[in-house]
């Protein structure tokens, strides 16, 4: 039966859930973490966080860092402790005692590694997100937190495992990039107090900063720029959308997981209030969308009619068709969305 917490002030039920998991670690020898598909830095941040914690309090054990994709970790985010130890989670063939699920809201979004989570003896949850339902057999689901990490940074202290610099670093790349560097509306009181906690654990921020914000190859500020000049907007500037194409980045020489931030470019329009950026597969056969809001206008719900998800101020979603039939698609949900007339839309590129 699933058990879990969905609110800060559940504190008593929280500490129950962190205990059954805790007890779930201590019987398994092999472990398995993973988050959702195309990782950000929290759900990279929390998995690295919570694997090399667990490594130092039980040493005995087999913890293995799974990618969601047969792909590789996002350049920005190579610099974390353990990042190189990442694999794909189609070349991971055991089967695990445990499963441990981080960032990932449903089975679905944990892409290849769903199968693995299938053939686990036990499966765990660490989320933020709304869940339209629950497959772990025990979550500590909190949707008011700003990143999964302050839920690992609960855990661990919780149930007295130590946050060393190292899992300090991970845990605050994951509120540093959920917040948007504390620019977001998630950026409450809680954020700062466990970014000061993690500081006080020995985090870099400065370095975090650095290798994810400061240390853009010159390729990759071509395709910003690029992408920069095709931003459309309309319902009277409320709504901005831009794109990239296989063939930009391709051109560029930018590799798709070094594309996570050009949403913020696109969002950065002044009068803005819902954004959106796609980005076109290397085969053109899917599109992968981000969208932000900086209102109180819910984008989740958007994504969710592409089997997407994510929330009110920060969604994704994967559209199997083009970037004109994404935006066919999508720009009438987002004039709506805004209480503008979806009639009169027009896909412009």
């Amino acid at each position: 039966m699933h058990k879990g917490s969905d609110s800060c002030g559940a504190h008593e039920a929280s500490a129950e859930m962190c205990h059954q998991i805790l007890e779930l670690i201590e019987d398994a020898q092999t472990i398995a973490i993973s988050g959702h598909t195309s990782p950000d830095g929290d759900a990279l941040g929390s998995g690295l966080g919570l694997g090399l914690a667990l490594r130092r309090a039980y040493p005995e054990k087999r913890i293995a860092f799974l990618l969601a994709d047969d792909a590789c970790v996002p350049r920005i985010y190579r610099f974390l402790a353990g990042a190189d130890e990442y694999v794909p989670a189609v070349r991971y063939a055991e089967d695990p005692d445990l499963f441990i699920s981080v960032d990932c809201p449903v089975i679905e979004r944990l892409e290849d590694a769903a199968a693995v989570a299938r053939r686990a003896r036990h499966i765990v949850s660490f989320d933020h997100h709304p869940a339209r339902n629950e497959f772990a057999e025990v979550s500590v689901r909190r949707v008011d937190s700003c990143a999964c990490a302050v839920l690992i940074d609960e855990f661990l202290s919780e149930v007295g495992i130590e946050v060393t610099p190292e899992v300090a670093t991970c845990l605050l790349c994951g509120v540093v990039t959920d917040t948007g560097r504390f620019q977001y509306q998630n950026a409450d009181p809680e954020a700062f107090c466990v970014a000061s906690h993690l500081v006080a654990c020995g985090a870099e921020p400065a370095r975090i900063a650095l290798e994810v914000y400061q240390s853009q190859r010159i390729e990759y500020l071509r395709l910003e720029s690029l992408v920069m000049g095709r931003i459309k907007t309309f319902a009277d500037g409320r709504v901005a959308y831009s794109y990239a194409r296989a063939e930009d980045l391709a051109r560029c020489g930018v590799t798709p997981d070094e594309c996570d931030g050009l949403v913020d470019v696109v969002r950065s329009v002044m009068g803005v209030e819902v954004c959106l950026f796609l980005k076109e597969s290397p085969d053109g056969a899917t599109v992968r969308g981000n969208l932000r809001s900086k209102c109180e206008l819910d984008v989740s719900e958007v994504a969710s009619h592409f089997n997407g998800g994510g929330h009110a101020a920060a969604a994704g979603f994967t559209y199997h068709g083009t970037i004109e039939d994404t935006l066919a698609a999508i720009l009438p949900m987002l004039a709506t969305l805004v209480g503008a007339d979806p009639s009169g839309i027009r896909v412009e590129l």
